[in-house]
């Protein structure tokens, strides 16, 4: 398997699903608490910006538009980033 198909199936079935719930996440944490913080909304935002950069990083890379090199490099930050997420839910 190339290093693209790796980030590929790395992005599409393992970080953004589990973006995916952590918004789910958050959107239910807002709606439910009418007195959601500034810093709540801010942080929502954010995690939606993620989801958004890691499914344009999956386009790029199914589309040939990042090279074998560069999609190394995000193939072994992104491992990095799934491991921090999975910690987090283990907390």
């Amino acid at each position: 398997m190339t290093n693209a198909e790796q980030l590929i199936n790395i992005l599409n079935k393992e970080i953004i699903p589990e973006i995916d719930n952590i918004i789910d996440d958050m959107c239910e944490l807002i709606a439910d608490n009418k007195n959601a913080t500034d810093e709540d909304k801010a942080e929502f935002k954010e995690a939606q910006a993620m989801k958004k950069e890691f499914k344009e990083m999956a386009f790029e890379a199914e589309t040939g538009e990042m090279d074998e090199e560069e999609c190394s490099e995000n193939l072994v930050e992104c491992k990095e980033i799934l491991a921090e997420i999975q910690a987090l839910g283990d907390e």
